[in-house]
């Protein structure tokens, strides 16, 4: 009989900022235990986008799975973060598919085309709310995470929408959590007029980045989650890089970053905007 003894890979070491091109679960597994101060990431929506990838997450064939696979990620994230450290997730809803394998394009985005769509959810109905931030939020808590805060990005500037039968959406969720009961946050950086505590709207226009996909992460939602949970030198992870914003951000205020990024194309997007630094670019294979 033939044994053979598989060697665990070497753990991913850095001291610099760093963009891993790979797929965010293989690479988790790779990071150190406590490396990371904060996590702030936004992660694929569900049935909205076809980013073209065999091990994209958002095309699961239910919603279920979508949200176990978003929770395995973020579960190996919350042995990276420190015991101290805080987690901002963005992440958006949308309403079920009627059961159509297809969704038109708009003249305004060209890339909400698309020619595969999940199927409505068991239990649901066409044309309802799927309520994803919310579903994923408790499956988060139910897993460990202690949920303190769901912020809404209230988008002044909201993409109009052609619908007459519901109110136009413009908002999306933030939502604050932590790995400990206690953690580190700085509310005196983020004190709005008159010394006010940050409040649970914030204001925030979208805003696009010539050459990124369409989901771009504006700066001004992401500088508050950074400044209150961080100190300047601290390493700030997010595990759906695209085109780097909350990198740049994280340059911007002196702090380092791990940003995780399956899409090739958006690892040199990411890398070409931020490239103010030297830009350390590690492939891993799955």
């Amino acid at each position: 009989m033939k044994t053979q003894k598989i060697q665990k890979p070497k753990p991913l070491l850095t001291s610099e900022s760093t963009i891993f091109e790979g797929d965010a679960s293989t690479v988790l597994e790779r990071l150190p235990d406590a490396s990371v101060q904060c996590i702030v990431t936004s992660p694929p929506y569900w049935g909205l986008r076809d980013y073209d990838n065999p091990d994209q997450i958002g095309l699961e064939v239910t919603l279920p799975q979508f949200i176990n696979r978003l929770t395995r990620v973020f579960n190996e994230s919350r042995r990276v973060l420190r015991d101290d450290g805080v987690f901002w997730l963005n992440i958006g809803d949308g309403f079920t598919s009627g059961n159509r394998a297809w969704r038109a394009p708009d003249k305004k985005n060209p890339a909400r085309a698309m020619d595969v769509r999940p199927p409505t959810p068991e239990g649901l109905k066409p044309k309802d709310l799927l309520g994803i931030p919310w579903r994923l939020a408790f499956a988060l808590q139910d897993d460990g995470w202690y949920l303190r805060a769901d912020v809404i990005w209230n988008k002044p500037n909201a993409m109009p929408e052609s619908v007459k039968d519901r109110p136009t959406r413009s908002h999306e969720y933030l939502f604050m959590f932590t790995k400990s009961e206690r953690y580190h946050y700085d509310r005196t950086v983020v004190l709005g007029p008159n010394g006010r505590n940050l409040r649970s709207v914030w204001d925030v226009h979208t805003q696009g980045f010539s050459g990124a996909h369409f989901a771009t992460f504006p700066p001004k939602l992401i500088e508050p989650c950074i400044l209150a949970s961080t100190r300047p030198g601290d390493f700030i992870l997010d595990p759906f890089f695209g085109s780097g914003t909350v990198g740049l951000v994280a340059q911007q205020l002196e702090r380092k970053y791990l940003g995780i990024e399956l899409n090739p194309g958006y690892v040199s997007l990411a890398a070409d905007r931020l490239a103010a630094q030297e830009t350390n670019i590690i492939r891993i294979a799955a």
